[in-house]
């Protein structure tokens, strides 16, 4: 009988957990069995796995194997085994050495002529093994993206054989490395382009520099788009542990990755008709969604109230917590969702509500139907309400001055941010009870304007809290210690209600 173990790394939404492949080789009539909850795709990994041994002119065991991928009540999906079930296969016949094995694992699915083709997921298994304190070996073209880990012991074989030779001594495997260049920053839009709504651009600086959510509200043709797509080029670069996370969350998600683009911050604008699985990901395996893949970047929501209620309730949880849990019957996986949303909306069904042209013709009960498609609670959790006005015809002449460049902008932001991270270590979107408490403390006139304008607004204690926190981004931005009165007033103009059906 013969018995080897190889190491390798499973798929459970952005975590790669620990699998060890057993291979057992005993008497009885030829066949392969495979155990350990298998999904149809690694099931069929044994055809592949006796072609490619095959082809790269070793024996296949003409005896009865047994294959236990371990822990059993893990699902495995995908061809990722095909390369560890195959050495198991040769070291269990004593064809390599078994002892070759030890302090390694492996990734890679085997075509029939032993070729590895590259898999998903590679980044988060290269994290997970490096903090095991092992190598990986994985199919040369998941080298580039492998190579993102920089402490990482990752190297690369392009077939079965190459990969028996690299642990025989016969050559040595070469590392994992980047191959192309990382892919220079693609130029943003530039505010500069933006023409008048000095308000709004304001607002968008101040959502910028504290991470905080926008809402524009306006009529069509205003900015609301255009502005929303120079976010991104106003925030400072991602640190490499920002984009690690964003990267491993990408290579997941089954829809393509590209190493060369891991430092930039993710920009997802779904369409409104996407359905609630597509925003907050899902399916069997779960698969990380929109708001996953917006994670430590900007998601886009245009026409908000066109948007199905139910699917728009999705992100109220993660809006708070920065996670978003996708449970299935089956199994259930965590992905990571601190993204930045940006949302857009008309004031009224025609869009033309509170327009000087009065050309609204909409009822107050269509407006107040309109609205009522985004629920009160996920209003409250957007920190910046803007309410836009259609511009004059003055500010969109040629010879009209541009605006202040997004350069100048996101060097402000970058400064504002210093402070926050130096002082709590987050931004202030981000700041906790505790930290509220001990950053946004108010005199005693700003404590009264406070009170007055919560009576006012009636805004609930979530919606103070976000005041607060929009108030010490705005203080942050001119380099102020304190919260002073304008700051606050400033930040409450910002929670005043976008529309009433009275417009």
């Amino acid at each position: 009988m013969g018995l080897a173990l190889v190491h390798s790394r499973a798929r459970a939404g952005i975590a790669a957990p620990p699998v060890q492949v057993e291979v057992h080789l005993s008497g009885g009539l030829p066949s392969t069995q495979i155990v350990g909850l298998p999904a149809a795709a690694v099931r069929e990994s044994r055809d592949r796995v006796r072609a490619a041994i095959l082809c790269a002119q070793f024996e296949y065991p003409q005896r009865r194997i047994t294959i236990n991928l371990a822990p059993a009540d893990l699902p495995k999906d995908g061809g990722r085994f095909d390369l560890p079930i195959a050495l198991g296969i040769l070291a269990a016949s004593g064809q390599i050495d078994r002892d070759a094995l030890a302090g390694c694992e492996f990734l890679g699915e085997l075509g029939l002529t032993g070729e590895l083709r590259a898999v998903d997921g590679v980044l988060p298994a290269v994290l997970a093994a490096t903090r095991d304190g092992r190598r990986l070996v994985v199919p040369a073209g998941s080298g580039a993206e492998a190579a993102l880990a920089r402490d990482a012991e990752a190297y690369v074989a392009r077939t079965l054989l190459e990969t028996c030779a690299g642990l025989g001594g016969t050559t040595a495997l070469p590392r994992a490395e980047g191959g192309k260049e990382p892919a220079a920053p693609a130029s943003a839009p530039d505010m500069a382009d933006v023409r008048g709504q000095a308000q709004a651009r304001r607002a968008l600086e101040i959502a910028a520099a504290g991470g905080h959510h926008l809402l524009m509200s306006g009529p069509p043709g205003c900015g609301k788009t255009l502005l929303a797509s120079r976010l991104p080029g106003l925030l400072p670069e991602a640190t490499e542990a920002e984009a690690l996370e964003t990267a491993a969350v990408a290579s997941i998600s089954g829809r393509g990755f590209d190493p060369r683009l891991w430092r930039q911050r993710p920009w997802r604008a779904p369409h409104h008709g996407a359905s609630a699985v597509a925003l907050a990901g899902g399916g069997s395996p779960p698969r990380p969604g929109e708001i996953s893949l917006a994670h430590n970047g900007v998601l886009f929501l245009d026409e908000l109230p066109e948007w199905h209620r139910a699917v728009l309730e999705v992100l109220r949880e993660p809006l708070e917590s920065g996670r978003i849990t996708v449970a299935r019957a089956g199994r259930s996986a965590e992905f990571p969702a601190r993204f930045q949303l940006v949302a857009a909306m008309n004031p009224c069904p025609c869009g033309w509500a509170g327009d000087p042209s009065s050309r609204c013709r909409c009822s107050p009960d269509r407006i107040r139907q309109y609205w009522g498609r985004i629920s009160g609670p996920l209003l409250d959790r957007i920190d910046l309400h803007l309410a836009m006005a259609r511009l004059p015809p003055q500010a969109l002449r040629g010879d009209a001055p541009p605006g202040e460049s997004s350069a100048a902008i996101r060097g402000r932001v970058i400064a504002a941010q210093a402070r926050q991270l130096e002082r709590a270590g987050r931004l202030n979107a981000r700041l906790d009870n505790a930290g509220i408490t001990r950053d946004c403390r108010l005199g005693d006139d700003g404590q009264r304007l406070l009170e007055q304008a919560c009576e006012r607004l009636q805004l609930t204690a979530r919606s103070l809290h976000r005041v607060l926190r929009v108030a010490r981004t705005i203080a942050d931005l001119e380099a102020a210690s304190a919260i002073a009165t304008t700051h606050l007033a400033e930040a409450l103009g910002y929670r005043a209600p976008l529309s009433t059906p009275a417009t």
